[in-house]
This record gives C-alpha cells, structure tokens and sequence, in this order.
C-alpha cells in the first residue's frame, strides 16, 4: 500500500498555523494527504529547529511556505532534500522588522493562547545573521526542486528577480501577500499536487 503523502505548511511571521491559508490547504487536501500546520516560534533559530524536528519525524514529502515560512522552507529544503513551494516568500526579513519595532499580535489564534509578541534588535539580527547564509545549501540539484509563486497584487515582498537567481520555476497569482482562501485553493493547491505527483527523488536523500 502507498504511504499516505505528508505536506509540511510554514505560516507567515503575524500568523499561525490557523490561518486562512493553512486552513485551506487541510481543506483541499483532507482525504486525500496528511497536513501539518504548526505553529512557528518568533525566534528563527527555534523556528527553523522545531520544523528540523517535525520533518525527521514525519518525513513530510513537500513543503509549502508562505512569506517568511517560505524563508524557512527555501533553506530546509536542500538540506532535508524535500521540494517546496515558496508563496510570496520574504526573504529580508530582518529590514521588514526594521520598520516594524515595538509590540504586536498575531492575527490569528497561536495553539498555546499567547498572541502578543514584541519585534526587537535581537530579533531582528537574528534574522539578519541567518539571511547572510540563507542560499547557501542551493544546488544544482534542488534548482527545480523549489517553485516560487508571486502575488501580482503583493505590496509586501518583491523578490521574484532574487528567487530567479537560485531557482528556475516561478509562477504568478493574481493576489496580494497573503492569499485568500479561494486564492489559496486555486493557484497554490495545483502546484502542491504537482509536486507531490513529482515526488522529485534528490540522490542521498536525507530523511
């Protein structure tokens, strides 16, 4: 028997894994894959921690990111040697949190109650330490592997030209940062099914 396909989802940095595109996503998928949708930590490091420790465990066959999930999915995939799709992904974070010091909420429910959180200069140079190094597990053999796909209406991140300097399949939606749920189940899902048809084998995979 087929094992059943396992995606990984990476929430954006003001969202959790009950947002709007998580929900879709195990909406789309329900019966037909296993969908994670965990909460991030606000710091990288525990983020990028946690999702190493999900991935070992539940050996998930792709990853989908959105914003700064994508951040984290872009430098995950090479190294655990998975394909990922990037929405919208940010991938100079710590000049997004420049402008946004001080204290926030999350804008949807955390599984732990906690939606305060506060943006820092610790924060933001650890984002900035992990940004200097975040291509560096870019191959030849993952340049396929990783699909980025862009909001024409996005008026929060616009690395698509970075994206294309790594990476060779880009796609486009016509929505803004954060997809709607239709948006989400329309242009995001079809390629998630794409890549998990693909099953892209990286040689020495690392499960």
């Amino acid at each position: 028997m087929q094992k059943e396909k396992t995606i990984l989802f990476l929430h954006g940095f003001y969202a959790s894994g009950q947002c709007v595109p998580a929900m879709a996503l195990r909406e789309a998928f329900e019966g037909k894959a296993h969908v994670l949708t965990p909460d991030l930590p606000l710091h990288p490091h525990d983020a990028i921690r946690l999702i190493h420790e999900i991935c070992d465990k539940e050996k998930p066959d792709v990853l989908v990111g959105n914003s700064c999930g994508s951040f984290y999915a872009q430098m995950i995939s090479p190294v655990i040697g998975i394909p990922a799709l990037l929405g919208n992904p940010h991938f100079k974070m710590s000049e997004f949190l420049r402008e946004r010091i001080g204290k926030h909420q999350y804008k949807s429910p955390r599984a732990d109650g906690k939606q305060d959180f506060t943006i820092d200069e610790q924060l933001i140079n650890e984002f900035k330490q992990l940004e200097e190094h975040q291509f560096d597990y870019c191959n030849i053999y993952n340049k396929d592997k990783v699909w980025g796909l862009f909001g024409d209406e996005d008026t929060l991140a616009h690395f698509e030209p970075l994206f294309l300097e790594h990476y060779l399949n880009s796609y486009h939606f016509p929505g803004a940062h954060t997809p709607t749920a239709e948006q989400f189940k329309t242009w995001y899902c079809p390629l998630i099914e794409k890549l998990l048809l693909d099953d892209p084998i990286i040689e020495d995979r690392v499960r």
